[in-house]
């Protein structure tokens, strides 16, 4: 009785909190506080001995300490790798939906039988290498959102939801879907044409010095890189910054999605990525000499996406 006694002594000089600390050894009954969700880890697979936790570890250890919500994606043919972290969760695509409509225009005409006109061509040429929004904008008119909604379906990119209004750069996209049309441009299928995946991957090699960081960065000499990134500032989540990258050569043919936002600036997210993108690229290539691994400028550059003024 006395110990009893002594405890409710302390406990009223003590704060709530420490009181409850004091009684749980004494199995007294207290309401918890709301326990914090566990962060999503990066969860891989592979056929090669040690690769998938060793991209578990080294992805983990680049994400350390940074801030924002990052999603990260790969698969590699070569070794039946995958890597998935949120891979369901949705973001802002900005210019990374670039891709799709140029896949879709491409789709579209293998539909109707006919090849790309020399305007659409050009349009095409500019909005994959130059990332021009002005050429986004009129092949967006031109197949309007019905068409394009054919095409995620038959793609199969369920959670791709074409932005409104005209604002292409606000379709709500997720590594996974990103993953799947990576997967559809490397990869002979029934949706995309031989041609037109030629086509994509020429384009997305010949993107400007500039607008070439991202999932390239880290890239060993040999690997032929296709990229296209995105990013926008808004009010909410701060910076959206993307990067899909499609990478073959050096024995590997692999495809790195990564898509951030809640980033204090452009480059903060920019850093992000490219520090995933090196360790994926050492963990499959790590024979590799780090004096021949591809270096993006050090000043990145990208087009601000057209969206309403507030969001």
């Amino acid at each position: 009785m006395t110990h009893h006694l002594s405890i409710s002594r302390r406990a009223r000089v003590l704060s709530a909190g420490a009181a409850v600390a004091v009684l749980a050894p004494l199995g007294a009954v207290a309401a918890a506080a709301p326990a914090t969700a566990a962060a999503p880890k990066v969860k891989c697979t592979s056929a090669q001995a040690g690769l998938a936790a060793k991209l578990e570890k080294d992805i983990t250890a680049a994400l350390k300490n940074r801030k924002g919500t990052i999603a990260v994606g790969l698969q590699d043919k070569s070794t039946k790798t995958t890597c998935a972290l949120r891979g369901s969760t949705s973001f802002d695509s900005a210019s990374v939906v670039k891709v799709t409509v140029l896949a879709t225009l491409l789709w579209d005409a293998k539909k109707n039988d006919r090849y790309l006109t020399d305007r659409e061509s050009d349009l095409a040429t500019a909005m994959i290498t130059r990332s021009d929004n002005n050429a986004t904008s009129t092949l967006w008119r031109q197949l309007g959102v019905g068409k394009i909604k054919k095409f995620l379906a038959e793609a199969k990119m369920t959670k791709t939801v074409p932005g409104a209004d005209g604002y292409w750069g606000l379709t709500r996209i997720n590594v996974t879907d990103e993953q799947k049309l990576l997967a559809l441009v490397t990869a002979k299928n029934s949706v995309l044409s031989d041609n037109a995946r030629a086509y994509i991957l020429k384009l997305m090699n010949k993107v400007v010095r500039d607008q070439r960081w991202g999932t390239p960065a880290g890239a060993p000499s040999g690997v032929k890189i296709h990229v296209k990134n995105g990013w926008l500032p808004r009010a909410t989540h701060g910076w959206r910054v993307h990067s899909v990258g499609a990478f073959k050569g050096g024995g590997h043919d692999y495809t790195i999605s990564v898509l951030t936002h809640g980033n204090s600036s452009m480059q903060y997210g920019v850093d992000t990525i490219q520090k995933v993108s090196k360790a994926i690229h050492k963990d499959l290539t790590p024979r590799a000499s780090g004096a021949l691994r591809y270096v993006p400028t050090d000043t990145p550059k990208e087009a601000a996406v057209p969206a309403p003024p507030q969001g």
